[in-house]
């Protein structure tokens, strides 16, 4: 799909040209793909892991009234050609313990991924199609996550992450099947 490239082209070039003023933390990491945590119908329908990368960024000013999350920018590469994803959105993060923190986030992303059956529902031949593949039903779609940040020395860190997919029924009509991915990501916090 088109849109990936280009959103994983603008992650690239970002850590790049933006100061260390506005650019809080980038993260890199691998999640199990599409795994059973919450929707387990269609989990291990596809394979991974997926390489997952993110820059986060300062909150501004005008996200005070909003308990201040910081934007995102992110891109998550299934390495088994399975679908993959790019897009943005906002975290939050709060501290409950020395160097641990609780952070989750909501965003938008687009796939490229399968949509919906190749055949008119209910033809025997999609059976073999939907038992190996999950129907998103949506290009777009929205990203829930929530995160256990431990910091470690100087600007590293760990976090353990959990993501879902999906559209609800609101950014598209038709399937939503949609994807838990688990996994663990590295971040360096910049100006540490």
């Amino acid at each position: 799909m088109r849109h990936i490239p280009l959103l994983i082209a603008t992650l690239a070039a970002l850590p790049g040209a933006a100061s260390a003023q506005v650019l809080d933390e980038a993260r890199f990491g691998v999640t199990a793909h599409n795994t059973c945590v919450l929707y387990c119908d269609n989990s291990n329908k596809e394979d991974g892991p997926n390489l997952n990368g993110e820059i986060v960024l300062n909150s501004p000013d005008f996200l005070d009234l909003v308990w201040s999350p910081r934007p995102y920018a992110m891109a998550s590469l299934n390495t088994a050609g399975d679908t993959s994803f790019a897009g943005a959105g906002l975290y939050w993060n709060w501290d409950f313990a020395g160097g641990w923190s609780f952070e989750p986030g909501l965003g938008y992303v687009v796939h490229d991924g399968e949509l919906d059956f190749p055949f008119p529902q209910g033809d025997p031949r999609n059976d073999p199609v939907s038992a190996q593949t999950v129907f998103l039903g949506s290009r777009d779609l929205f990203r829930t996550s929530l995160a256990l940040n431990r910091d470690l020395s100087g600007p590293w860190g760990v976090q353990l992450l959990f993501e879902h997919y999906s559209h609800g029924q609101i950014l598209g009509n038709g399937r939503n099947q949609g994807l838990d991915n688990l996994g663990v990501r590295v971040i360096y916090a910049f100006g540490e």
